[in-house]
């Protein structure tokens, strides 16, 4: 029953995100190498910490996990897992690991290396983002809280078994064994790095990273004892950071590069869309994203929801929408709208300067007040950030706009107390997987508002918290509409406390040369990133 269910809740899906057509003509044949750039330089590539769209795919590609997506669509397949099977209460899963697959430095994979990969990422003291994931397995509070560092609901019966025991059921459980979280690492070769595994990352995924220059480049090579038959498809490819996106896009269209990473700048995307060779070098697809900007209600004066409501009045979003040159919609809650859970009926707040000012006024401030307004630095997030800025001081709000990488604005904002605002552009949420409890636990949920986290807003609400679990124990597949129905009031709701302003809804662009082919062309939904994994190069 639940491999069937698993099969059918991700069909609808998979029909609303179809990937941009391949090119059927072009069959896919091994080598080529490739090259990437990126304006930001990479912070880590460790797995139980990396969270930004950039490493997300290089993360992606190092390691494997028990599950993962089809290439190019929303089907959850086993992955390091040969098979599963899962107790009909929900409760008990049981994994089976395919046999010979190996870490790149040669040891084989074994059950108590899945443990140890899970338990570390849940652990406080690895600092990472993703242990809300995992909030489902038996032990989780206790791991969270200190008390131990293994989860009791993990066990590892032999080599080729793990078996989960879950304290809840949790209808998207294997989806999160499919997030770059849940990658499998080794124990020793974490230990030996000393604390530094991000920058000497061991996995068994379909590249091996070979070099890291620091602030130039990063080199990954194709792993050639990868578990699955003739992946990946190229040989090589490179990782060029520091490029600028307008610099980045002029290379590509000279042959020096073949996807720019950063997509194309709104100021030259219709340039570029009307060329002759814009239809092969634009790869335009809709996603699971909602930009917003985050308003920390630990910092004075966002404590006070009156203050936050009026600052979701205070911007004008459609403005927003013509600096994107029309490939975003203004958003008006978290869920975007091919989210499941979204509600089509919620207004949200209407822009409106004089409320603004009133409530402002209502919370004793007349005068406005000063504050700092966080972006990341790559165009057009600055422009934006600065378009926020006169919205606020129309209300008579002071914003400071600090313009950093996009690393910095991620540990500000994990950071308690240092970011008052952060504009999300650039970064902003796209789904992890597609289910609406992706857009809460990580951004909106109490296990988000911590150190290193990225509930940004450290916005913490135990009730709705409750109100979660309750909806994601919701995994009888007959109970699909009402559990999408629970998850779209606790969105609505927390818009009455406003820790966020929800601002677009966004296309995702990117530009990539025409000799590039591959699953859903270069960008895959739901999982954000670009699938090294399925690129060919046409021979």
């Amino acid at each position: 029953m639940f491999k069937r269910w698993l099969r059918n809740s991700t069909v609808a899906t998979a029909l609303v995100l179809a990937p941009l057509p391949a090119f059927a003509q072009d069959a896919p044949k091994q080598g080529g190498d490739i090259v990437i750039t990126y304006k930001d330089d990479i912070a880590t590539l460790d797995p139980a910490i990396g969270y930004d769209w950039v490493n997300w795919s290089m993360i992606k590609s190092l390691f494997s996990r028990l599950m993962d997506y089809t290439p190019g669509t929303t089907e959850l397949v086993p992955s390091l897992a040969e098979s599963f099977e899962v107790a009909p209460d929900g409760l008990t899963y049981t994994f089976k690991l395919r046999k010979g697959a190996k870490f790149t430095n040669g040891r084989e994979i074994v059950a108590s290396d899945v443990k140890y990969s899970i338990e570390r990422a849940v652990d406080p003291k690895t600092q990472g983002p993703g242990a809300g994931f995992f909030g489902a397995i038996k032990g989780f509070d206790d791991v969270t809280g200190g008390k131990t560092t293994t989860l009791e609901g993990i066990e590892a019966p032999d080599a080729a078994t793990v078996v989960f025991h879950l304290s809840r059921p949790d209808a998207t459980f294997l989806h999160v064994l499919a997030v770059n979280f849940a990658s499998v690492v080794p124990k020793e070769a974490v230990e030996a790095a000393a604390g530094d595994f991000g920058k000497k990352p061991v996995g068994s995924g379909t590249f091996i990273l070979k070099d890291w220059t620091v602030g130039q480049s990063l080199t990954f090579e194709r792993n050639p004892d990868y578990f699955i038959k003739d992946m990946p498809r190229i040989d090589k490819f490179t990782v060029e950071v520091g490029q600028e996106p307008l610099v980045a896009l002029l290379r590509l269209q000279k042959g020096e590069v073949d996807i720019a990473g950063d997509g194309i700048p709104p100021a030259k995307f219709l340039e570029i869309k009307n060329s002759p060779e814009g239809a092969e070098i634009i790869v335009d697809g809709q996603q699971l994203h909602t930009g917003y900007v985050t308003l920390n209600t630990k910092v004075k004066p966002f404590d006070d929801v009156k203050v936050r409501q009026a600052v979701n009045m205070a911007i004008n979003k459609e403005r927003i929408t013509r600096i994107l040159n029309g490939r975003a919609t203004p958003a008006n809650q978290p869920l975007p709208p091919l989210m499941p859970g979204y509600d089509k009926g919620f207004t949200g707040y209407a822009f409106d300067v004089e409320k603004a000012k009133a409530l402002l006024a209502e919370a004793g401030h007349p005068d406005g007040f000063e504050t700092i307004l966080y972006s990341t630095n790559t165009d057009p997030q600055p422009r934006i950030a600065q378009a926020i800025q006169q919205d606020l001081a129309a209300v008579g709000i002071k914003a400071e706009v600090r313009a950093l990488a996009q690393a910095n604005v991620i540990a500000a904002g994990g950071t308690e107390g240092e970011a008052p605002m952060i504009w999300s552009g650039g970064m902003a949420w796209i789904a992890d997987f597609p289910d609406p409890s992706n857009f809460y636990g990580p951004i909106l949920g109490c296990s988000g508002a911590v150190q290193g986290g990225w509930n940004w807003s450290w916005y913490c609400n135990e009730a709705l918290d409750k109100r979660a679990v309750e909806a994601d124990s919701m995994s009888d597949p007959a109970k699909a509409g009402e559990r999408q129905a629970a998850w779209g009031k606790i969105f609505t709701d927390i818009m009455a406390d406003a820790p966020w302003v929800p601002v677009t809804n966004e296309r995702r662009v990117v530009a990539k040369s025409p000799r590039m082919g591959g699953a859903g062309e270069i960008y895959v939904d739901p999982t954000r990133v670009i699938n090294y994994d399925a690129i060919y190069v046409k021979q």
